[in-house]
């Protein structure tokens, strides 16, 4: 059903506008939130992996464009649709290729079901950047990762921006919340801690890929990981560098990681 957005307060838009991320998240219960898929291509990737569809919301020139084969697709659902303007004074922002989708979201696999196959997973710890999150997932996809690990300080994945900044690929890779790293290795994981330290190992030291499951355990690019972590680990990790810099940007440290690893 195509429905003219005339004003901010027409019914059923607060979902994409006035409700936080954390509203959307908590709303009727953590299992039953909402989140927000942006742009006709994430959208698609969403839908391609059984996300339920509640509401979308669209410029007027993308209801018999970019977004038609969406609309078709999602069925008896409202399509919200007005001008440019109108829709980013909504929102707050200017719609990327001016399509929003409201979406279910699913429940969070149990640890040891998305692991029973893994043999390199990837754990995000207290990460709370979304764009590096978003990243993170994107070369988790693209470099072999089985599954992304987060502990609970983490910005949610499903986050607008994440989504967006991983181009749909968080819709693609396994990914659950971690609560503490003894279940890693109840699991037979060996823990790997991308950190600084005096008895850190290169990242190309071979022990590494000896190992049959491993989990890389990503921090925060200020504080790095906790000590508490990386006393825990099994193998505190450093990537080799030259002209004196000391570290890389956590998602760029990501996928050099990935990749030396998969």
């Amino acid at each position: 059903m195509i429905i003219e957005v005339k004003s901010l307060q027409e019914p059923g838009v607060e979902v994409f506008g006035t409700l936080t991320e954390a509203q959307l998240r908590n709303r009727l219960n953590a299992e039953m939130g909402i989140f927000i898929a942006e742009s006709p291509k994430v959208i698609r990737v969403a839908l391609h992996a059984g996300y339920e569809p509640l509401s979308l919301l669209c410029e007027n020139k993308h209801i018999d464009g970019d977004a038609a084969d969406i609309i078709k697709r999602c069925g008896d659902i409202s399509v919200y649709t007005g001008s440019r303007a109108l829709l980013a004074e909504l929102t707050g922002y200017t719609l990327t290729r001016g399509v929003l989708c409201a979406m279910r979201r699913k429940p969070s696999p149990a640890l040891a079901d998305i692991l029973k196959d893994a043999r390199r997973v990837c754990v995000i710890d207290a990460v709370c950047d979304t764009t590096n999150i978003g990243a993170i997932f994107r070369s988790a996809a693209a470099l072999g990762i089985d599954a992304v690990l987060l502990t609970r300080s983490s910005c949610d994945p499903l986050n607008r921006r994440a989504i967006r900044v991983s181009m749909g690929t968080i819709f693609l890779v396994p990914w659950t919340w971690l609560d503490n790293y003894d279940q890693l290795h109840d699991l037979g994981f060996k823990t790997a801690a991308m950190a600084l330290s005096d008895d850190s190992i290169p990242l190309d030291d071979p022990i590494l890929k000896q190992q049959e499951r491993l989990a890389v355990i990503m921090g925060t690019e200020g504080d790095g990981l906790p000590k508490e972590t990386i006393g825990h680990a099994d193998y505190v990790v450093r990537i080799p560098m030259s002209h004196e810099v000391d570290s890389l940007n956590v998602a760029a440290a990501a996928a050099v990681a990935f990749w030396e690893l998969r």
